[in-house]
C-alpha cells in the first residue's frame, strides 16, 4: 500500500536503478528491491533456459530468456516484473522486433524458480498474476522438493516430481526434459 508522500516510480526509473547496480521490481509504481538467490537458483534457472532455448532456436518459434529480464505489465502506475525464464512465440514478438528496456510483450510461458524465502503463498499469488496477464503457461520450479508445478492457463494444476517428464503442452507442443535434468 502507498502513501500519499511515497512517490512511484516508473519503468524508466527502474531502468535508471538497474544501471546503478540496484536490483528489483515495479509493483504498481512501488519498488521492491530484490536480492540475489544464490547458484542452485542460477543452476535451475539456467538449465532450464538452455533446454528451452535447444528446441526453441533452430525452429524459430520465439525468443528465451532468463533473469533480469522485466517484463512490463501496467502503466501509470507502472508494473515490471522480473521472470527467471520465459519463452514469448514468434507470433506475440516477432523474431526481428529489436526491444529496448523492458518488453511490453506478454511471455506465452514463465518459469518461476522458487527460492527458499519464499512462501507458498506468494509463489501462488505470483504465478495467477502472470496467468491473469494472459500468460498461457506457468512452472514453478521447488528445488526443495525436487518437483514442478503445472500451471496452465484455465486447466488444472499438475504436480510433476523427479520421475516425471516436463512437457510444453500446448504452447510448446513436442518440448520435453526429464524432471530430475531440471535439477541436477
Amino acid at each position: 500500500m502507498t502513501t500519499a508522500k511515497q512517490k512511484l516510480l516508473t519503468a524508466d526509473d527502474l531502468l535508471r536503478l538497474d544501471s546503478q547496480g540496484v536490483k528489483g521490481e515495479l509493483i504498481r509504481g512501488v519498488f521492491y528491491e530484490r536480492t540475489l538467490f544464490g547458484f542452485e537458483h542460477g543452476k535451475v534457472t539456467t538449465n532450464v533456459a538452455v533446454e528451452l532455448w535447444g528446441f526453441v532456436k533452430p525452429r524459430r518459434l520465439g525468443t528465451v530468456t532468463a533473469s533480469n529480464t522485466g517484463i512490463w505489465l501496467e502503466r501509470d502506475p507502472d508494473t515490471v516484473r522480473e521472470v527467471d525464464v520465459q519463452f514469448t512465440s514468434a507470433e506475440r514478438l516477432p523474431l526481428d522486433l529489436r526491444v529496448q528496456g523492458y518488453s511490453e510483450v506478454v511471455p506465452d510461458l514463465v518459469v518461476e524458480i522458487v527460492s527458499p524465502s519464499d512462501s507458498r503463498r506468494a509463489v501462488a499469488e505470483k504465478v495467477q498474476m502472470w496467468l491473469d496477464y494472459g500468460v498461457r503457461l506457468v512452472w514453478a520450479a521447488w528445488p526443495d522438493s525436487r518437483t514442478i508445478d503445472v500451471h496452465p492457463a484455465g486447466g488444472p494444476v499438475t504436480t510433476l516430481t523427479e520421475s516425471d517428464a516436463l512437457d510444453g503442452g500446448a504452447v510448446l507442443p513436442g518440448f520435453a526434459m526429464p524432471v530430475r535434468e531440471v535439477f541436477e
